[in-house]
């Protein structure tokens, strides 16, 4: 029976020290409210600008300026364009390889 009274009042303890918490973090959340509406009820981080229609517009415009500036490259392949005989040509030579290396690898096999 000793032990249950030992561990009625750590119980009791435990449950005081829980509402001195409670109290605490009270007291911290009144704290930062009363500090927040100092700073004219803004939060911490800067609050996001918006632009007007006729600044967006200007901007695009200039965006739009530097994309045909620069040819529009988004459309326009930077590939060089191949002839078909080169590609039969690279082709050919190709299956030469392969024919060489399977009859290499017969061998060793």
């Amino acid at each position: 029976m000793a032990n249950f009274k030992g561990l009625a009042s750590l119980v009791s303890q435990l449950k005081v020290e829980r509402t001195k918490l409670v109290n605490q973090l009270r007291n911290m959340d009144e704290t930062l409210s009363i500090l927040g509406k100092l700073n004219g009820g803004r939060s911490a981080s800067r609050a996001r600008r918006t632009l007007s229609a006729s600044a967006r517009r200007k901007i695009s415009a200039a965006q739009k300026a530097r994309w045909s500036k620069s040819g529009n490259a988004q459309s326009a392949s930077t590939k060089p364009i191949m002839s078909i005989a080169a590609r039969r040509k690279i082709a050919a030579a190709q299956r030469e390889r392969w024919k060489l290396w399977r009859a290499n690898h017969k061998k060793a096999a």
